[in-house]
């Protein structure tokens, strides 16, 4: 998205000044987020740039559109305009914020969710019950295979939500005989239809948007 963040207010002696024209583009899956200068011609004076920055960073993590710190953007201030009297840091932090919020509402954004490395060991002839379990979770089943005493090793990779009970349905399914590990793994797309469901329950810190 290709935006404008401005702030223009007047109520008697100084008012506040700022425009700010950013490029908000995805960044790679982990990567981090970005913030790029490309100021050039003294548009917005050198002394302003680091509150243009501090803007887009304080604005991605109050929230995306859906409450979550925003991850993985690159953000390009390439352009903007300033007053001589008016202009202030504060007034280029409200604007870069203004701008941000705007770009991830005309772009859209995706919530992630924390997957989850699960490894489970069962007894041999539960392995099929636990595969079962699995699939309802929103499971994707890495590998399996038979340890050296004869019971099987399941590996695979579960949203961290899908877990909240294992230990106690996994005690319900083996009669108390399995045995599991999880770890965090990485961060991937949530389902469109469970979006809608997570916003409604409010922010999780852990679920971020990108």
């Amino acid at each position: 998205a290709d935006v404008e963040g401005k702030i223009k207010k007047q109520s008697g002696g100084h008012g506040q000044y700022a425009v700010t024209q950013l490029r908000v583009s995805p960044a790679a899956r982990g990567e981090g987020s970005e913030f790029v200068d490309s100021i050039v011609g003294g548009s917005i004076p050198r002394n302003y740039i680091p509150a243009v920055e501090r803007g887009v960073t304080e604005a991605m993590a109050a929230g995306g559109l859906h409450g979550f710190p925003v991850v993985d953007v690159r953000v390009e201030c390439y352009e903007g305009k300033y007053h001589s009297v008016d202009s202030s840091d504060m007034a280029f932090r409200n604007a870069a914020a203004h701008g941000l919020r705007e770009a991830l509402k005309e772009a859209g954004t995706l919530v992630l969710e924390p997957i989850s490395r699960l490894t489970v060991t069962v007894p041999a002839g539960l392995q099929g019950d636990v595969l079962s379990d699995l699939s309802p979770r929103r499971g994707r089943i890495g590998n399996t295979s038979v340890l050296d005493d004869g019971r099987h090793s399941i590996v695979a990779m579960v949203p961290e939500a899908e877990l909240t009970r294992y230990v106690l349905d996994l005690r319900s399914l083996t009669g108390g005989r399995g045995s599991y590990e999880v770890v965090h793994d990485h961060y991937d797309a949530l389902p469109g239809p469970l979006v809608a469901k997570v916003t409604k329950t409010g922010p999780n810190g852990s679920r971020p948007a990108t």
